[in-house]
């Protein structure tokens, strides 16, 4: 939850609506036109730095970041609600991701010599270039996680950076940066922006900043994405078309085939619809059962999700924190609530969870069942700890059902058979497609959405791609 006004921008945390924190906005365009153009020389000088000494100083400022997890965990609890149990976990999947994308950098970066079918007495070389100032706008629910996909590519290759946090997580930027500086990077290679919607506007916009990173909404993706277009169509001067990255939201849903474990699926399906409160983009809020494991699979799930402890996420025991608003509180209860006026059946008693109390961020896990792609609990985001089950005959159901959203992040098939899944794959309309699994990112695949879930690549080798250009070199020798 955030207060805004003109000046500044108050955090307020989930588990009790207390201020976090405070930050005041740049004081001007023209103050923001400063910090542009010094990120601008920066990015000049580092980019002529070796790629083994760029590596090095991002890899101790990593390890400096991840040596104080514990130091930092609960204040990242604080600001977005996740259980203490679970908050240590972020910076170690940073690490795990950051050193991935350390070791593979030579790969991703290095010049590629073209000899097939070169002309005798000609070299070709295709050389990646950084591209300059990268803006990252980064989201709460996994605020470091997300920061880390495009941050570490953009300054490996020789860009510098500005990190724009989520105004729910202000203090997330502020630690990287920390950690950055105590690791040596140079003034003004990363600076951290808290800016309210028309500055963020006017970066986007900015003439020296090519390259624009934004994870969120689909709503404020599109803002980007237009405001990034009109930037270059409306420019006085030169236009400088610029690259965009969208990490957008989903309506991730798994199919439970007939020959899978209804039990392991349950389990990790639970899991995966409800960790961080449901709050994760490729999160599971539809599930597609196949009629022969269905009775099985549903009361598993609901054994499942019996076994949760809503409460204070500063506890210990606690396994299910609120959400991060009153707002996002209110339209989860208001999906379920839609749901069973059109026929749905809640299977969780509220009685059993009885810290959810109407009017807070303490929100009950629920599962539904009679559910139908007419009700906004099936084809809108949720992002809560809320999925529906549809029972299907086969696979062509499922398949229909899958495709029938407007997102497209992940999707997964729980099956014992590896031929069945290949068979779907490529049927799916999605960026991910997972076999026995779900709501993970591997850091040496491509995330990537189709549809309204996004544009463009992150992670893998090719997420080099997004924060450098490509530069043909043709040599004639004499």
């Amino acid at each position: 939850m955030t207060d805004f006004n003109d000046q500044e921008l108050s955090t307020l945390s989930p588990i009790d609506g207390s201020i976090v924190a405070t930050r005041a906005y740049p004081p001007s365009l023209a103050h923001l036109d400063q910090v542009v153009n010094d990120a601008h020389s920066a990015h000049l000088a580092w980019r002529t730095e070796s790629l083994e000494h760029r590596k090095h100083l991002v890899h101790r400022a990593v390890d400096h970041l991840a040596s104080r997890a514990l130091e930092l965990a609960p204040e990242l609890t604080t600001q977005m609600g996740r259980p203490a149990r679970y908050a240590p976990a972020e910076f170690a999947t940073f690490k795990d991701r950051a050193v991935w994308l350390l070791e593979h950098a030579d790969d991703a970066l290095k010049d590629e010599h073209v000899d097939e079918g070169r002309p005798e007495g000609f070299k070709r070389i295709i050389r990646r270039a950084p591209v300059g100032v990268c803006l990252l706008v980064g989201a709460w629910n996994f605020p470091y996680m997300i920061q880390v996909n495009a941050l570490i590519p953009a300054l490996v290759a020789g860009n510098s950076v500005l990190l724009k946090p989520s105004p729910q997580t202000p203090l997330v930027a502020e630690r990287i940066q920390e950690s950055f500086e105590a690791a040596g990077i140079p003034r003004g290679l990363i600076q951290t922006l808290h800016l309210n919607p028309p500055q963020t506007d006017h970066l986007v916009a900015h003439p020296l900043v090519p390259f624009v990173s934004f994870t969120g909404s689909v709503q404020n993706g599109k803002r980007v994405e237009k405001t990034a277009a009109l930037a270059a169509a409306d420019a006085q001067g030169p236009a400088v078309f610029k690259s965009v990255g969208l990490e957008l939201g989903g309506k991730d849903a798994a199919y439970v085939r007939e020959d899978s474990d209804p039990a392991y699926a349950a389990e990790n399906i639970v899991d995966g619809a409800m960790f961080n409160s449901g709050q994760s983009c490729c999160g599971i809020e539809r599930v597609y059962v196949h009629e022969a494991v269905y009775d099985r699979f549903v009361e598993e799930v609901v054994k499942v999700v019996k076994g949760y402890k809503l409460g204070d996420p500063r506890e210990q025991e606690t396994t299910l924190g609120p959400v991060v608003s009153l707002r996002s509180a209110a339209t989860i209860r208001e999906h379920i609530a839609e749901a069973v006026s059109k026929g749905a059946k809640a299977l969780i008693p509220e009685s059993d969870f009885p810290e959810a109390k109407e009017g807070t961020t303490y929100v009950a896990p629920q599962v539904l069942v009679n559910v139908t792609h007419e009700m906004k609990v099936m084809s809108e985001e949720t992002f809560g700890p809320v999925f529906g089950i549809m029972k299907v005959k086969d696979d062509a159901e499922a398949l229909a059902l899958i495709n029938d959203s407007r997102y497209g992040l992940t999707s997964s098939i729980w099956t014992r058979s590896e031929e069945a899944y290949l068979n779907l794959v490529d049927e799916i309309e999605t960026g991910t497609v997972f076999m026995n699994r779900c709501d993970y990112l591997d850091p040496a695949l491509p995330w990537t959405g189709y549809k309204e879930s996004g544009r463009g690549i992150s992670l893998s080798r090719y997420g080099y791609d997004a924060v450098t250009k490509a530069k043909s070199l043709h040599i004639r020798p004499l």
